[in-house]
């Protein structure tokens, strides 16, 4: 997907063709009064105050058409500069220029008004030379949007839309939007019946239907597996705290704003956990280690609470209540390059499980000018920031770099994916951490005997599952592998009332290996169950009729595929274990 806002040709762009659109509205819409009209990632919008008039669907042709007209008579944009009173005399009518003008102080900001044709409007610019350039353009949509974005204030009407240079890249950016909105998890996970949100149980509170849950637990079993093998513990700690721990961990001042409110009960205060580490530390901490303990690998998949602001809120991809595959790595400082390398390592593995292509690796590091967001001395930032650095150049991992992305107590390294949204996420994180072992006053013994602090990386290899869940959906089209898919197989009896018997026994049968399957013996026509079979997305379909049960055969269909196989019962489930062991 483009970002409109990352380059500036389409930015220009972007922002005369909101004028454009505003001097279409004022020909349509002679009351008109305009707030601002920025250049936003999807393309452009404006807010717009109709009085009376309401935009509907419908109208948005009408612009459009008029748009076209404004476009076709090329009137080349002028860009004239103005003192404060000039502009606030120029739009004294209009009480959103007003306000706009009225902040601007112009000893630090040049006041300029922009004009093309019929229509002049308040802005900084730049535009591009004439309207005939804003000729390739598509309005998208419509909505309201309150002015300052204060619920107090009036509700203008807000229109959203797209201008590229030639028809052809709008065409395929057109047919882009439409192919995202066909992977955007929200609409798949209704349609296949994985979560549902209610006003009733709370905004950004996701909960999760049947087959979502054992997409979940799917994955679950399946990192936890993974961490096994690797050496991990697992632990489960719980959901609420005393703010003590949040203290002494540095959330409560660097991380306040983001979590839900305090709970005050028997004279102590507890708050729901954003994250897990200092619970982590806390059980690290219960026992006394040696050197030859470390690494000690303690794992959680754990419930986590993170008050999201309303506008943020994205299905499961952000949500305010998620669960994460959770671990921090306590080790001694020569085991970290080493430690590092296996983290990175596992992630890659299980992106290439499931075939993730699309996504890079970012090197998070803190904004030397914001001290206030951050703890630690200097010493200690960079030593741990050259250290990630090292590693990911030692495995020649390809990765950017971006200051101000860090946590608040150390630099991490992570995984970024873009949604169907065209949102830039992260979906596993590398975290090196100097600084909570020493808040806790962690220790081990040396084999000198001496007690020193070890080192923590925090690590999450699927990250918070819920948006994990939600990028798997995006990336497969909800057309998930037979491993992972909440309904493996459905068996359909060509004839419910002459084969449901036969049916029932291949049922039992796929059962006893374990596969998620079910019975389609409704009074229904075959073709009607087999496309139903076919829009639910289920990977395999077991239709039986009198040859298959004369040979004690099956016939076979897979999804995607018109061509059907007709094997042995005993063929079919050696081929079913195969492929759900190797989890292609």
């Amino acid at each position: 997907m483009i970002n409109f806002k990352e380059n500036e040709k389409l930015e220009i762009l972007n922002h005369s063709c909101a004028h454009l659109m505003a001097q279409a509205v004022r020909h349509l819409y002679p009351q008109a009064k305009f707030w601002v009209g920025p250049v936003v990632e999807e393309g452009f919008y404006y807010d717009i105050d109709l009085g009376e008039d309401v935009i509907r669907d419908e109208d948005l042709a009408k612009i459009e058409k008029e748009m076209k007209k404004c476009a076709k008579a090329a009137k080349k944009i002028v860009r004239k500069e103005l003192t404060k009173e000039e502009a606030l005399d120029m739009f004294r009518d209009d009480l959103y220029k007003v306000d706009l003008i009225s902040r601007m102080d112009p000893a630090e900001t040049v006041i300029t008004c922009y004009t093309q044709g019929d229509f002049t409007d308040l802005c900084r610019g730049p535009h591009v030379d004439n309207t005939k350039e804003c000729r390739y353009f598509k309005l998208l949509k419509h909505s309201g949007a309150y002015w300052k974005g204060d619920k107090n204030n009036k509700v203008l009407q807000r229109i959203y839309g797209v201008c590229l240079p030639t028809q052809e890249e709008l065409d395929a950016h057109l047919a882009d939007l439409e192919d995202a909105k066909l992977r955007d998890h929200r609409k798949l996970g209704k349609d296949m019946a994985m979560f549902m949100f209610s006003d009733i149980v709370g905004a950004g509170l996701p909960m999760w239907l049947p087959n979502g849950f054992t997409v979940r637990r799917i994955l679950s079993d399946y990192i936890t597996d993974k961490e096994l093998a690797q050496g991990y513990v697992h632990v489960m700690t719980p959901s609420v705290a005393s703010t003590k721990l949040y203290k002494i961990s540095g959330h409560l001042a660097h991380y306040k704003e983001d979590m839900f409110p305090i709970m005050e009960r028997d004279n102590d205060e507890y708050v729901l956990r954003p994250m897990n580490c200092p619970e982590h530390m806390v059980i690290y901490k219960s026992g006394l280690h040696s050197y030859r303990d470390l690494p000690i690998r303690i794992a959680e998949i754990a419930n986590d609470f993170r008050f999201e602001a309303g506008g943020a809120l994205t299905g499961i991809e952000r949500s305010r209540a998620f669960t994460q595959n959770d671990s921090h790595i306590f080790c001694r400082p020569d085991q970290i390059a080493q430690e590092i390398k296996a983290v990175t390592k596992l992630v890659l593995d299980v992106y290439n499980d499931f075939g993730f292509e699309n996504y890079s690796f970012r090197l998070s590091l803190r904004d030397r000018q914001n001290t206030e967001k951050y703890f630690g001395n200097d010493e200690l930032w960079e030593k741990s920031e050259m250290e990630l650095r090292e590693v990911l150049q030692e495995m020649n991992v390809p990765f950017y770099e971006a200051e101000g992305e860090a946590a608040f107590y150390g630099p991490k390294i992570d995984v970024q994916v873009r949604s169907a949204l065209g949102h830039d996420v992260t979906l596993s994180t590398i975290q090196l951490d100097y600084q909570l072992p020493e808040r806790f006053e962690l220790e081990y013994v040396a084999n000198t005997g001496e007690k020193l602090r070890p080192v923590v990386i925090h690590r999450a290899i699927l990250g918070s599952i819920d948006r994990f869940v939600a990028f798997l959906l995006e990336e497969t089209k909800g057309i998930f592998p037979l491993w992972l898919a909440p309904k493996q197989a459905v068996v359909i009896p060509v004839s419910p009332e002459a084969h449901t018997e036969y049916a029932e026994n291949v049922c039992k049968a796929m059962k006893r290996i374990g596969m998620r399957v079910s019975v389609d013996a409704r009074n229904e026509k075959l073709g009607y169950r087999i496309r139903e079979a076919q829009t639910s997305k289920i990977p395999v379909e077991v239709v039986v009729g009198d040859k298959d049960i004369e040979a004690g055969a099956v016939t076979v269909r897979r999804y995607g595929k018109k061509e059907a196989v007709t094997m042995s019962m005993d063929d079919f489930l050696d081929s079913m274990i195969k492929e759900i062991d190797s989890r292609k």
